[in-house]
């Protein structure tokens, strides 16, 4: 039998037997709900970012806690923007206090090494915020001292697998909104919810070197996405999965 590693859904009492040791590392999924295109659902960010927290977790005997599953405002230059429905923004003091939050509540609880683990391009400047508010709060107190790791996920994809998997050219993270990565991960880990005869094919979006408000809506293609996911597949998914969770492990390990 697989050993449960997300802390929601266990029940109090195993909860708290798996971190009375006082050394044990929770890692807390930050997502968002943002639309993402006609051929994924809405929780993609939240969906990703949870399960490879788990399969990190698994293995390295670590813990997986509550996920932050609403996330910052989608940004046109790297979500298709917030002006499009399907996506729900929350506001950068929401998304900073609730992280804040989350690691006095883990500190009260006895647990001293975190690791956030984003899969919302633009939620990250909001947790660093909110950790270094959290750290704050705590120095000086009698819950001790915590340290936190703060990362986005797809940064640990390394050069070779980029190489190996954008043979035409690597667009960005930032314009892989709905593209070749996340479609490969949803086919990978939740295939039933993605829909590929309903992906919209079209070159990455080139968008200009600034940002507007009110939002130019027609500077967003129609899909939604910023690139295509058409050559997606579930292979390309692992490769991609393993290349993130090696990084991961090793990142984790090497500091807690």
């Amino acid at each position: 039998m697989t050993r449960e590693v997300n802390i929601t859904r266990m029940d109090a009492f195993t909860y708290r037997e798996s971190i009375k040791s006082g050394d044990s590392v929770m890692l807390v999924p930050v997502g968002s709900v943002e639309q993402h295109g006609a051929h994924m659902p809405l929780g993609v960010d939240t969906m990703l970012s949870t399960k490879i927290a788990e399969l990190t977790a698994a293995r390295i005997d670590a813990l997986v806690g509550p996920a932050v599953s609403v996330g910052y405002k989608s940004q046109q230059r790297s979500g298709g923007g917030n002006h499009i429905v399907g996506s729900f923004g929350f506001d950068a003091d929401t998304v900073v206090g609730v992280c804040r939050t989350l690691v006095r509540e883990l500190s009260r609880h006895g647990v001293k090494k975190v690791v956030f683990v984003n899969g919302h391009y633009e939620n990250y400047q909001f947790i660093y915020e909110g950790v270094d508010l959290a750290l704050r709060d705590l120095a000086g107190s009698s819950q001790g001292a915590s340290q936190v790791m703060m990362l986005s996920y797809w940064d640990f994809v390394t050069p070779q697998v980029i190489a190996r998997l954008y043979p035409d050219g690597f667009p960005g993270w930032d314009v892989e909104h709905g593209g070749v990565m996340e479609t490969s991960l949803m086919l990978e880990y939740f295939p039933e919810l993605v829909w590929m005869d309903r992906l919209i094919d079209h070159a990455a979006a080139e968008l200009p070197l600034y940002d507007l408000l009110p939002a130019d809506a027609s500077l967003t293609p129609e899909s939604g996405c910023l690139s295509s996911g058409k050559v997606s597949t579930a292979q390309k998914g692992q490769i991609l999965a393993e290349s993130i969770m090696a990084g991961m492990v090793d990142a984790i390990s090497s500091r807690f």
